[in-house]
């Protein structure tokens, strides 16, 4: 006896309450954490720095009476920032609109999308200013460190190999570093590190977390940098990889107050002028009637600069 098949007593269509995407979790982003926002008017201008040399020098003397106190004076100069504008559009055709289906909603997906594509794009050019080689002159030797014993072996010795440096900085500059910035293949490799584990075995902590590693070694936030990005081009076999160097770190001194006289590592000049709002990145959405399309676009301006370069230590190849 002829039945029907499944196919004709039932048509697939979407569910309402669940579609498959990937959005990355904003926490793995570090680009907006690790150097404070310094929000200017002007998409580019001058600041002034101060020579450190001046400020610190013993210039007071003894003053026999009758006569004039010594004298003496600083140094100054000026550095400048300009903030490029970074944006993206996707349209969104009518077509494609009336023929969405629930639980799709164009706008939000859009937004969302766009969002994620922007904090991938901070983050890479975070890390391309400020977590690399050949930049930082706070350490020991005045260039990059490479731990003698890696961080991932028996005999590494991370929390004495961070302390040295954390001295070098404070000698060179009088302040003392307070963010540690890990890349997660070394951050992993702390997690599981003898000399980590053996100073904290009587203690109550159940696991070696970021709030652990900031007491351990002495500095007031850790960053795990967890953010991936596929580098490959559109169309192309997917390359995908952590935007921030998985074996890499950084230790530096980051400005919790940016203001006149507060040096810091590093800032990141956000232009308020271009969104109208302290984080200088907008959102916006209009017609573009020329293709009956609904264009959502971001845009946001920034100049991720390096202020201090004797506020930092690089650790690079910190683990094999």
């Amino acid at each position: 006896m002829p039945q029907p098949t499944r196919a004709q007593i039932h048509l697939d269509k979407p569910l309402t309450n669940i579609s498959i995407g990937y959005a990355q979790d904003p926490a793995g982003f570090i680009a907006d954490k690790v150097f404070p926002r310094v929000p200017v008017a002007k998409q580019g201008d001058k600041y002034f720095t101060y020579d450190i040399g001046y400020l610190y020098r013993n210039g007071a003397k003894r003053r026999a009476a009758g006569t004039e106190s010594a004298g003496t004076g600083w140094k100054m100069s000026n550095d400048s920032y300009f903030a490029e504008i970074w944006a993206l559009h996707h349209d969104i055709s009518d077509p494609d609109r009336a023929n969405a289906d629930v639980p799709i909603n164009l706008d939000i997906d859009t937004t969302e999308f766009l969002t994620q594509q922007m904090l991938i794009a901070r983050e890479v050019e975070w890390a391309s200013v400020f977590f690399t080689t050949s930049v930082w002159t706070g350490s020991t030797t005045a260039s990059d460190i490479t731990p003698g014993n890696l961080w991932d072996t028996v005999a590494g010795t991370p929390i004495e190999d961070v302390r040295a440096q954390f001295s070098s900085i404070l000698k060179k500059t009088g302040y003392k570093p307070n963010t540690l910035v890990l890349g997660i293949d070394v951050f992993d490799s702390l997690v599981d590190n003898a000399d980590i584990l053996d100073r904290i075995k009587y203690t109550q902590e159940g696991s070696v977390s970021t709030a652990l590693l900031a007491r351990l070694f002495n500095v007031g936030n850790v960053y795990v940098a967890e953010a991936v990005y596929n580098s490959a081009a559109e169309a192309a076999a997917d390359s995908l990889a952590f935007v921030v160097g998985s074996n890499d770190a950084l230790l530096c001194y980051s400005n919790p107050a940016p203001g006149i006289k507060k040096p810091s590592a590093g800032y990141s000049f956000v232009w308020t002028g271009l969104a109208n709002n302290n984080m200088g990145q907008g959102v916006s959405k209009f017609r573009v009637d020329v293709t009956k399309s609904d264009r959502v676009e971001i845009e946001a301006a920034w100049d991720s600069k390096v202020i201090a370069a004797n506020l930092g230590a690089f650790f690079s190849n910190c683990v094999s």
